[in-house]
């Protein structure tokens, strides 16, 4: 179990999910640098927690609510949560700009919210839902044991690095163009960097290995 102070950013699991790098510049250098698409998610999450709770039939909704677990170490807020009127289980709901991703990163954040709640509340949350602007309506998102079991161990791995210190080397990537944090990052020529050293570590190895032969 974790304690107050230990918790971390429920919302970097995301950034953790899309590339290490990107979250160590994030979470542990404090850097951060916006584009469009950063942008209008900001806005549609401004809008979506902006919100006052209200009451629809058979329903109760709230809006930017505080999320935290100790079991996982993590805390923040959920876009909307939905409180059936009949005593059935919460259901989370995420706004997101665009459309569904080649990746798990939205799953993966929605099921860290409703496993948060889950420890808050003492109740079971089967799915949440993501609503994508683009398409303006919404995905629903079952909680099954394999995306439980990643979030477990997304969390884990977020806390080892959090405690390294220390930010994860560059990967350069096509998903490298969409990111924010481009030039900050410089992973093309971080990378280019990494590939000359490797190859002077290898070429070194090589050679020493030749002398031992000869010897």
């Amino acid at each position: 179990m974790f304690t107050e102070d230990d918790l971390l950013p429920l919302s970097g699991l995301q950034h953790l999910v899309f590339c290490e790098r990107q979250w160590g510049l994030i979470h542990i250098e404090q850097q951060w640098l916006e584009n469009r698409f950063t942008a209008e998610g900001r806005l549609l999450h401004e809008k979506a927690d902006s919100g006052l709770p209200e009451t629809r039939p058979g329903v109760r909704i709230t809006r930017g609510l505080a999320l935290r677990s100790f079991r996982l170490g993590l805390s923040g807020r959920a876009d909307v949560v939905e409180f059936p009127q009949d005593g059935g289980p919460p259901l989370p709901v995420e706004y997101k700009r665009g459309k569904p991703k080649p990746d798990d990163c939205d799953e993966v954040q929605l099921c860290a919210q409703a496993m948060c709640l889950e420890e808050q509340l003492g109740s079971s949350i089967p799915q949440g839902a993501l609503y994508y602007g683009q398409r303006a309506r919404r995905t629903v998102v079952a909680f099954t044991p394999a995306l439980r079991q990643r979030v477990e161990q997304l969390s884990a791995r977020m806390h080892e690095l959090y405690r390294a210190g220390r930010t994860p080397a560059a990967d350069y990537g096509r998903k490298c163009g969409s990111c924010s944090l481009y030039a900050v990052c410089e992973p093309k020529a971080l990378a280019s960097r990494q590939s000359a050293a490797r190859f002077f570590r290898n070429s070194l190895a090589a050679a020493l290995q030749r002398e031992e032969d000869r010897e």
